[in-house]
């Protein structure tokens, strides 16, 4: 058995980190040699998963074709506004009948597109029925120290489905099905929106009563938008869609949390991107999120403001005072 993982974000690495626990091979592909022979020198992600040892199982490499060689599955985790960048290194090298399960959570900006849409755009009809998709409550820093998690994977044929719960399954990694891939896509990113806002209202000292209507609007604001695009509404009371919310909104291992959190106690955009050091999906998401619902007629105040704090200059407190309340 062996992974291929393409992309060296915390996330990437922690699906190495812990497929590598159970034996499982795995190729952890990295954009240039230096930063493969760091991780290999180092054997661990320094940078963005620092004090995980890499098990040697995983082996990190920039060598796009001996990754792939003899691979049962590979994972793309890389930043939405790269994945067709990452995808086109695939065309010409994918072996057959592998699937690729994107557990990236976004739309490209120019498109609008899901990952699943960006991935079978780029590599072709032919494999639109073995991409699948990975997205629940998943914290990479919890998962890479060994607590327990579960996750969903969605794809349109069911035995792909099976056969990717078979490989990432554990017994602190548990994995379910799906075939809905929209809603689980969906669920996903546009919960990263709402996240924003949650930190915001955090940084505000709003409250527990608070947090929860607005996550409550936030829901209800995502399933519109689902259901418009042709998602199962029971798929946001679960998992990838509940789950995924609650996870993110309320903890400060969360990059949209800690942004929406830094706007509201003053600084700005650029700064908290900075001090985060790494790509914040909700905010090119809240910019492609509106652009899809304006296109279907869904109203979504939340991702209005939102929007409207990231690119207008809203501040943060107005957002929330027109939101929720002034207090």
């Amino acid at each position: 058995m062996k992974v291929c993982i393409i992309g060296t974000t915390s996330w990437g690495t922690t699906l190495g980190v812990i497929l590598a626990r159970r034996g499982v091979e795995v190729a952890l592909w990295a954009r240039t040699k230096e930063e493969a022979d760091l991780l290999e020198r180092d054997s661990e992600n320094r940078l963005r998963l620092p004090g995980i040892q890499m098990p040697q199982t995983l082996k990190p490499t920039s060598d796009m074709e001996a990754a792939l060689a003899e691979s049962s599955l590979v994972v793309l985790v890389v930043p939405s506004q790269r994945m067709r960048d990452n995808v086109a290194l695939l065309r010409g090298k994918l072996p057959p009948g592998v699937p690729v399960l994107s557990a990236s959570k976004g739309f490209e900006l120019d498109t609008g597109n899901r990952m699943s849409q960006v991935i079978a755009d780029a590599l072709g009809p032919e494999r639109n029925a073995s991409v699948a998709v990975l997205s629940g409550p998943n914290l990479s820093r919890e998962i890479a120290d060994g607590l327990p998690a579960a996750t969903m994977v969605a794809c349109p044929d069911r035995e792909v489905s099976e056969r990717i719960r078979r490989i990432m399954h554990s017994p602190t990694f548990h994995v379910y099905v799906s075939d809905d891939v929209v809603g689980v896509e969906l669920g996903g990113a546009l919960k990263n929106i709402i996240a924003l806002g949650a930190g915001m209202v955090d940084g505000l000292g709003y409250g527990s009563n608070a947090k929860a209507a607005y996550m409550a609007h936030g829901l209800s604001e995502i399933a519109a938008l689902g259901v418009a695009l042709g998602a199962n509404p029971l798929t946001f009371l679960g998992l990838a869609g509940l789950g995924d919310l609650l996870a993110t909104c309320d903890s400060t291992l969360s990059r949209n949390h800690t942004l929406g959190d830094g706007l509201a106690r003053g600084r700005s955009l650029d700064e908290m991107l900075e001090i985060i050091g790494s790509v914040v999906e909700g905010v090119p998401t809240t910019a492609a999120a509106l652009k899809l619902a304006r296109g279907v007629e869904v109203a979504m105040p939340i991702t209005e403001r939102i929007y409207s704090v990231l690119y207008n200059g809203l501040s943060p407190r107005q957002a929330m005072v027109e939101l929720i309340g002034e207090i």
